[in-house]
Order: structure tokens, then C-alpha cells, then sequence
């Protein structure tokens, strides 16, 4: 199930599972190279359309029906009328219009056809996510949701949907995110050339600057399409500009006719930075107030049409911005098959005792007990900026006083003792700020090699559409 489709606890927990993957993939074996891609054979057609019918069933009764079949898996009706139930239930809960109930139906199953496609694509490359591993990533997304695992399976099953299909949901989405990063996030490369550049230009104008709280419908134009293809998608983005020129539901168009993974959410891609949309899409925004759409605009991904929801000044937030650093160090116990949980809290707990009585130095426990890197340096860490370790243990560190040591603090690298030694306040320092301008590079160029990708992955996958209805 896509991130848009997603009841708010599974979308929380699959916005989650993202930032739970990008360690996961530096920590595992990467994938196996991809081998060259060869035109898709056909596959051996089911041996009906009707689907199974067990025995003692009547013959006239199926039990299941083929909708497609992409590469070597189907996609039955029964899959897609149940994620056709989910989404109509989320967008009527958002108040989002439905579109035609036919119009719905090919843009749920165009949804799964990607999926899917991605899915096969991630077990070819040797991309999996083990049963451990996803124990940890839901046991994380039951804190973030302030319950226990028993408390969030109790209100997934209260809420119509087992435990066991809400751990494959969050597998598959752990699965999609790290393909992504290795077949596209992983392969985006920023100069120092073009992040001198940008720093150059957002100083030059500063005052300037806006976030953009964007929607968009994009009429997908397949890759190497003929030109009869082309004219046809330019056609359908035509008839959509006309429907909103009077006065059509913009959200109700995008989930009608979008063939971008946001379709089903109206089509909202919500605020960015002006600097971190394409020029293309930037340039046609600016001429905009709140409330109006742009013309139709062609890029090499489809035809675009994008609405200003509205916008607001970045100056304020860029005049002097400071941020509080803290200087810490911390002593490490990792979980290990000679270490378990229980054993690491209790050393943990004699050693901050030892502190406390002044019978050792923070220093010296350190470089004797610590499975961490920073041993050697007594377990500094140095100074810290926020965000920049794993959201428990700057939760306990923010909460001492310095000089003051915790009590074990347990993160996914183990159980930790940590002690504040200075705060300051500065300036975001210039490695701060060309970390933040290349993530800004990076955002914008992300953006169209996500969706260029995607196209890719869908246009080579063989798919058969045994219902004519969705084509």
C-alpha cells in the first residue's frame, strides 16, 4: 500500500519507517548489482480469467477474478476493491471529493501496478527486510504513536485491520523507501560548485524568498512514447485545464485524472521552499497569488498543472537564525548475544552509581566499557547540533543539567549513560549552512528523478490488463 493511501496511524508509521531505512541500508549488505534489463517476456497466461474455484464451488460462482497481471504477478479484484474501500473511507474522513467511481478504480489499481512493479524490482536486487528489523521499525512507530506494540495491534484490529497484513504494509513500504535510496537518492550528486552557487544566489535574494504550499496534477507521458501518445496525454491535460477554468474541484480533478503518487491526497504536495522546486515550476509559480493554478506546463516526466495554495515570506526565519549546541559524551552497552537488554541496564546502572559516589571518572568508564567509536576520547562526542543523533537520546540529553548524568537511556544502537559538559548558543555555522543548501539541491533534484525513475520502472514492467474497464 502506497504512503497515500494510508489510514493516519499507518502513514505516520510509514513517514517512520523512511527515516528508519536510510541507517538500515548503510548497515546491511547493500543490494546486489541490478543485472542489464531485458525486454519483459510475456508470461504464461493463468489458465482462466475467472479465477479459482475450489472444490465443491460452483463453477458459475468465482471465487476471485485476475484485474492485471504485471510480470509474473496478478493483482485480483478482490486486492483492488478492498483498496478501493480504504482510500474512498480516507478521503471521505479528509472530505476530499471523490471523483467517478470508474475514474477511481484505474487510479487505485495504476497505484498498485507501480507498487508492485517496484516490489519485484527490490526482490531482484536482493533488497529485504528481515523479521528483526521490522520489529524494531514497528516497535518505534508504536512510541511515536505514544502506545505500546499490544496498544497499537489492539487499534489496528479495532479499526478493521489485522496485525499481520498492518507488518507487511509497513515491510513492503520499508522495502519501496530503500530501493528508492539506492536506485535514486543514492545516485544524486551535489558539487561544491553548485552549492557555492546557491549559497551566492539566497543571499542575493533573501529578502525574496517564499515557501510555496503547492498542489499538482501531472498527466504521465510514457518513456519514448510516440507521438500520437504525446498528443493524446496533451489532450487529456487540456481537458482538465478547461474543467478547472470553470470552476472544477482542483483535489477532485487531481484524484480523477493525476498519475502522480500524491493523486489520491487531492494531489497535495504541500509547503517547499521556491528554491527547492525545479526553475521550471518555480518560474510559473511566482506569477501567481493564492488560490490560482498555472497553465499547462510540460517537463520530461508529463504535462503538469500546478496550484498555489498559498505562500509566505522566508525572511524572517533567514535573518538570524541560532541554534543551542550541547557537548556530551555517553558511555554505550550494545545489545549482543553475551549482552542482553536486562544485563546492560544493570552495568550501566553500577557504573553511574560508581559516578555518583565519585569512585571513577565518566572519562575512564568510558574507554573500559563503551562499544562505541568514541572510547578512545573518553566517549566525547564533542558538540552536537539538533538532529544530529537518534531523537531518544537528544530527547534525555536536552532534559539534563550540564555537568548531570543520566539514567540508562535505550536507543536502537543500545542502552547509553550520557553526560552534558557545556551548551552555547551560536550562529548556524557555514557547515551548517551548506549542509542546508544541499539538502535544498537536493530536494529539487530529487523531485524529478523520483518521478522520472518511477515512470521507468512502470513503462518496463509487462502488464496485461484482463479487465478492459481499467485500461
Amino acid at each position: 500500500m502506497s504512503v497515500s493511501d494510508m489510514h493516519p496511524i499507518k502513514l505516520a508509521a510509514a513517514l517512520l519507517c523512511a527515516s528508519l531505512a536510510v541507517p538500515a541500508l548503510a548497515q546491511d549488505a547493500k543490494p546486489a548489482a541490478a543485472k542489464p534489463a531485458a525486454p519483459a517476456a510475456k508470461p504464461a497466461a493463468p489458465a482462466s480469467s475467472k479465477g479459482f474455484t475450489p472444490p465443491g464451488q460452483s463453477a458459475n460462482a468465482p471465487i476471485d477474478a485476475i484485474a492485471v497481471i504485471v510480470n509474473d504477478e496478478v493483482i485480483t479484484q478482490r486486492e483492488l476493491n478492498e483498496r478501493v474501500a480504504t482510500i474512498v473511507q480516507r478521503m471521505q474522513q479528509q472530505k476530499v471529493a471523490l471523483p467517478d467511481a470508474a475514474e477511481l478504480r484505474k487510479q487505485v489499481l495504476e497505484r498498485m501496478i507501480v507498487e508492485r512493479a517496484q516490489l519485484q524490482l527490490a526482490k531482484e536486487m536482493g533488497v529485504r527486510v528481515d523479521d528483526n528489523m521490522l520489529d524494531r521499525a514497528i516497535g518505534r512507530i508504536a512510541e511515536q504513536q505514544k502506545m505500546t506494540v499490544q496498544q497499537l495491534r489492539n487499534q489496528m484490529e479495532k479499526e478493521g485491520t489485522t496485525f499481520a497484513a498492518f507488518r507487511e504494509e509497513i515491510r513492503e513500504e520499508i522495502t519501496m523507501q530503500r530501493l528508492r535510496e539506492y536506485e535514486v537518492d543514492n545516485k544524486i550528486n551535489i558539487s561544491e560548485a553548485e552549492v557555492d552557487n546557491f549559497i551566492a544566489s539566497e543571499k542575493a535574494a533573501a529578502s525574496e524568498q517564499f515557501e510555496l504550499n503547492i498542489s499538482q496534477i501531472m498527466v504521465r507521458i510514457p518513456e519514448n512514447a510516440a507521438p500520437d501518445v504525446i498528443s493524446q496525454r496533451l489532450k487529456r491535460a487540456e481537458e482538465v485545464a478547461r474543467q478547472l477554468r470553470t470552476g472544477a474541484d482542483f483535489a477532485k480533478m487531481a484524484a480523477t485524472y493525476s498519475d502522480a503518487s500524491d493523486a489520491l491526497q487531492g494531489g497535495a504536495v504541500g509547503w517547499r521552499p521556491s528554491s527547492a522546486l525545479p526553475p521550471l515550476f518555480a518560474d510559473a509559480l511566482n506569477k501567481l497569488k493564492p488560490g490560482q493554478v498555472t497553465p499547462i506546463i510540460k517537463s520530461a516526466a508529463g504535462f503538469h498543472i500546478l496550484k498555489l495554495v498559498d505562500k509566505r515570506s522566508m525572511a524572517d526565519a533567514a535573518a538570524a537564525e541560532t541554534v543551542q549546541q550541547t557537548h556530551v559524551r555517553h558511555i554505550l552497552l550494545k545489545i549482543t548475544p553475551t549482552m542482553s537488554a536486562a544485563d546492560a541496564k544493570r552495568k550501566l546502572l553500577e557504573l553511574k552509581e560508581r559516578l555518583d559516589h565519585g569512585s571513577a571518572k565518566f572519562e575512564d568508564l568510558a574507554r573500559l566499557f563503551s562499544n562505541d567509536g568514541s572510547a578512545s576520547k573518553g566517549g566525547d562526542l564533542g558538540w552536537l547540533y539538533p538532529g544530529d543523533t537518534v531523537p531518544e537520546m537528544e530527547q534525555a540529553m536536552n532534559a539534563l543539567k550540564v555537568g548531570q548524568v543520566s539514567e540508562p537511556v535505550e536507543t536502537s544502537f543500545g542502552y547509553h549513560l550520557i553526560e552534558v559538559l557545556e551548551r552555547k548558543t551560536d550562529d548556524v555555522s557555514k557547515e551548517k549552512q551548506r549542509a542546508a543548501a544541499r539538502n535544498a539541491l537536493r530536494e529539487r533534484k530529487l523531485v524529478e528523478a523520483v518521478e522520472d525513475w518511477q515512470r521507468e520502472v512502470r513503462d518496463r514492467a509487462y502488464v496485461e490488463f484482463r479487465d478492459e474497464s481499467l485500461k
